[in-house]
């Protein structure tokens, strides 16, 4: 069953077969793009809350340290 279009016609669904291929690939595109600052805002996140932990841990070890000094000291 096949149809026989007309030489506009099959202009028109060449044409629009274009238009839908660089519209799904502006989109994967978008997609792509999305995807990697997500990537990223995760990243940054992780390494952001392992500089706090590290942070919080250090001042965790400086304030014993000063304790420790201090009971030696009185």
């Amino acid at each position: 069953m096949t149809e026989t279009f007309s030489k506009s016609r099959q202009r028109a669904e060449i044409a629009f077969g274009n238009v839908q291929s660089q519209f799904f690939a502006k989109n994967k595109a978008v997609e792509e793009l999305e995807s990697d600052v997500q990537s990223q805002q995760a990243k940054t996140l992780r390494l952001r809350e392992a500089r706090l932990s590290r942070e919080r841990s250090d001042r965790a070890s400086a304030t014993a340290v000063l304790v420790a000094r201090r009971a030696r000291a009185g």
